[in-house]
């Protein structure tokens, strides 16, 4: 008589918990922020020129409000550069609509192209939304920046790149399966961050 040895359950979590860490990591909205601008960079001139404004517009709206994140983090400030405790979410995210305005400002004054002014002002309006409901519940940021990335994407490339909501559902499974967002968290950061860019993004390029 044979017997089959069976894998308790839980001894597929740890597999599936690196795996939801891993795109959290990958896809978190820093990354998406500067990526997003150097690709709608290049778009709206198809040259390094383009990828410069990006950069620049990166480093306003990615760049250092991470690292504002991470220094706070290192000082003990908050838990974690994803700010998982919402309470610990508004001193960040007002530094992080300082630093993008900052850099509106300077995108216009230097007469950057449309398309990178455009994106950036669906950021600012993508950020704002997520501040209103953050007052009273955490919505997802990641879920929120990803739709808006995929939105805008779409809007410049054509139907072809929604293939990225695919990426976005990702993304809102492991903010899920980390057990830092409910279901209708992520939902709803979907609908706000790709709502923004569809009206914004796409009304102003």
């Amino acid at each position: 008589m044979t017997t089959t040895t069976q894998l308790p359950p839980t001894a597929a979590v740890p597999a599936e918990r690196r795996s939801a860490r891993l795109v959290t990591e990958v896809l978190a909205p820093a990354n998406l922020v500067v990526g997003v601008l150097l690709v709608i960079g290049w778009h709206s001139t198809n040259s390094l020129a383009g990828v410069s404004w990006g950069l620049l517009a990166g480093a306003f709206c990615g760049g250092l409000p991470i690292a504002y994140i991470v220094a706070g983090v290192r000082r003990g400030r908050w838990t974690d550069k994803h700010l998982k405790v919402r309470s610990q979410r508004w001193i960040p995210l007002f530094v992080t609509l300082g630093s993008v305005l900052v850099g509106t400002s300077l995108l216009l004054a230097l007469d950057a192209p449309r398309e990178v002014v455009a994106l950036v002002a669906a950021m600012i309006a993508g950020l704002v939304l997520t501040m209103a409901v953050t007052v009273w519940w955490k919505v997802s940021v990641h879920t929120a920046v990803a739709s808006g990335v995929a939105v805008v994407i779409t809007v410049a490339y054509g139907w072809w790149a929604a293939l990225l909501f695919l990426g976005v559902a990702a993304v809102g499974w492991s903010r899920v399966s980390l057990r830092d967002h409910t279901t209708a968290q992520v939902i709803v950061g979907t609908i706000l961050g790709g709502t923004a860019a569809a009206v914004v993004f796409a009304g102003l390029r």
